[in-house]
């Protein structure tokens, strides 16, 4: 037993290090690497700008998903307010603020994307919103355009079921789609 308690103390010593320096190097680079926060704005804003109108979004589509007007309408209100120094005036009369951003939902149509065995086994959800932008302030950077999303689901799924599903992702992904095309120099 003698003999065995002095082995592995001397195994134990030797390897110690060993076992102990690459793991210490490998938390330490995760410890690093989590702690780390960065993020990429490229959001480009006349200087002068300081309002911003932000109307409803209104649903034109065919089909009508009775809760996609309201959140994109919130959610990139929440948006343009925590990621710009601009000031929110919501006042659909005002015709004073520096940034005016309208838009409709023009499109939201289910298709098949994918076929197995002679059957549907991905169908395709397009969201497309159509946004008008008008900028006060430098008026050559207005714009009129379409701004679109592609939302794959198992055809399995009935068009509810997907939205229930996807609706955080759908709202999450066409405020980002009108954000990036509004405020980015993409």
């Amino acid at each position: 037993m003698e003999y065995l308690l002095k082995n592995f103390s001397k195994y134990q010593a030797r390897t110690l290090p060993t076992l102990f320096f690459p793991r210490f190097m490998l938390a330490s680079a995760a410890l690093f690497l989590f702690s780390c926060n960065y993020t990429f704005k490229d959001i480009s804003i006349s200087p002068g700008a300081k309002t911003v109108n932000i109307h409803y979004i209104e649903n034109r589509a065919r089909y009508k998903n009775p809760q996609l007007s309201p959140q994109l309408t919130e959610r990139l209100r929440i948006k343009v307010n925590n990621q710009t120094r601009l000031t929110n005036v919501n006042n659909a009369a005002a015709n004073d603020s520096d940034y005016d951003i309208q838009g409709w939902i023009s499109n939201y149509d289910v298709t098949t994307s994918g076929v197995s065995n002679q059957q549907a086994s991905i169908n395709r959800l397009t969201v497309t919103v159509h946004v008008i932008f008008k900028n006060r302030i430098e008026e050559k950077k207005s714009f009129e355009a379409d701004v679109s999303r592609n939302f794959d689901f198992s055809a399995n799924l009935t068009l509810n079921q997907a939205e229930a599903q996807l609706g955080d992702v759908i709202v999450r992904n066409m405020v980002d789609e009108i954000f990036n095309r509004v405020f980015s120099n993409w």
